[in-house]
């Protein structure tokens, strides 16, 4: 019977990381991702890895975002022999954002170096390309990717164990599944059947917000456009700084906020993310396409991309209405910090959170109402103006998880993973009521299921 050893995501929305195990005993990775949030959920990072690497037959990455890929170096240091299978925006996008994690690393003053460029150099020798739609072998499996609409290269995974003697023959791998529409990608591609999923759970007990993105951001900037203050958007430097990017563009475009007002976008790590955007078109939704007929869709009046750190730090001098989209996303490192520390004392300054918040980050507490917070060992008062958007968010939301799985015909199993345990609970129940799926589990890290 094939088995599945949740090895992260189980009970947290980061460390996206699973065991398949077939019946012959040879065995496959979905994934090797960081975790990421309070300090108790990010030392998992330096725990035992739970399997042996150099036994693996293969490696699949669903896509480039850190808590999917960002343990992969780990893989290289205890011997892996096997391929590592991705689309190609995948392989470029997880290239720069190891490099970019092994570079933080080096510059961590705590000691607590995970891996270095070296490692980096000897995962991405691992590294091989696949296309949506072309079934590969890996061992006792044969998988094919679907278009998870996620980000630019995400993908579903369809796994059928061509020797399973019992059990699931056909084991669906959601990966993270996109709210689309999404502004920059094509929409989710449905799953016809298989036996098993195991899904995430991020938004499982949540609807988003019917509200558009550009009204929002829209009514933020001219705020600060009149009051002369400042905002800051912290924004992962994959996918959402580009919709960020996008979208102010088509308000400068349509008259919506003023040419002149300074928009900065701080950060190589984004600029670099937005060049390998620009080498896929194919994978672009038809709206994107179409905005490249015209015009550059990631540039516009008043953009300046900051690369060196001491101009970063040199923005507070400017004391003219501008918005800062800057990493990370969460607020858990990067330039959003040195930002935060000056401006957010400052009452005319805004706050627009544009993306999940993981329990414990500094993000979720400052969304939570904390008027007091440590930034870099420094208490800080929050006086500016805090928001939010959920209608940014690249995650599916409960209707639209709801009506992927719902696509999958023959479902006998669920595993909900890639969720705090609240949602998945919600989610759970949601399955069980209306799809009449009795058997769902919520497994446990380092928990081994039979699938």
């Amino acid at each position: 019977m094939v088995k599945i050893k949740f090895l992260g995501a189980a009970g947290t929305v980061t460390g996206s990381c699973y065991l398949l195990t077939a019946d012959t005993g040879e065995s496959v990775l979905i994934d090797c991702g960081l975790f990421q949030g309070v300090r108790e959920i990010e030392s998992l990072n330096y725990g035992a890895l739970e399997c042996e690497p150099k036994d693996l037959l293969g490696v699949v990455l669903t896509h480039a975002h850190l808590d999917h890929c960002g343990r992969l170096p780990l893989l290289a240091k205890k011997g892996l022999k096997a391929p590592i299978w991705m689309t190609a925006p995948t392989y470029d996008l997880t290239v720069l954002s190891l490099y970019d994690t092994a570079k933080i690393n080096k510059e961590d003053k705590k000691g607590n170096t995970l891996y270095d460029e070296n490692d980096v150099d000897e995962v991405i020798k691992h590294f091989k390309t696949v296309e949506y739609g072309q079934a590969f072998a890996v061992g006792a499996f044969s998988v094919i990717m679907r278009d998870a609409g996620h980000i630019i290269g995400s993908a579903s995974l369809e796994i059928a164990d061509t020797t399973a003697s019992s059990g699931a023959k056909k084991i669906i791998f959601s990966g993270d599944l996109g709210n689309s529409p999404e502004p920059l990608v094509r929409p989710t591609e449905p799953v016809d059947s298989g036996d098993a999923v195991v899904m995430e759970s991020t938004y499982g007990d949540k609807l988003h917000p019917k509200e558009d993105p550009a009204v929002k951001i829209g009514s933020e900037i001219a705020e600060i456009e009149k009051n002369g203050g400042t905002l800051l958007i912290p924004a992962f430097s994959i996918e959402r700084s580009q919709e960020l990017l996008h979208l102010i563009s088509h308000l400068k475009r349509d008259g919506k906020v003023k040419s002149e007002t300074k928009v900065y976008f701080d950060g190589p790590m984004g600029r670099s993310a937005t060049e390998i955007f620009g080498k896929y078109e194919k994978y672009f939704n038809q709206e994107l396409k179409d905005d490249l007929k015209t015009a550059d869709p990631f540039s516009f009046p008043g953009l300046t991309v900051i690369e060196r750190h001491e101009d970063s730090l040199r923005l507070s001098d400017n004391s003219e209405p501008k918005v800062i989209i800057a990493g990370s996303g969460m607020m858990t490192g990067g330039r959003i910090l040195n930002h935060a520390l000056v401006y957010l004392p400052i009452p005319s300054t805004k706050l627009l959170i544009v993306g999940y918040q993981g329990e414990g980050t500094l993000g979720r507490k400052i969304l939570e109402g904390q008027k007091t917070i440590l930034i870099k060992g420094k208490s800080v008062q929050v006086n500016a103006s805090v928001s939010e958007t959920q209608a940014m968010s690249s995650h599916a939301d409960q209707a639209q998880l709801m009506k992927w799985i719902e696509n999958i015909k023959g479902v006998k199993k669920v595993f909900l993973t890639h969720g705090e345990d609240g949602p998945r609970q919600v989610l759970k129940e949601k399955i069980r009521q209306e799809l009449k799926i009795t058997d769902i589990s919520l497994p446990a890290l380092n928990e081994e299921l039979p699938v």
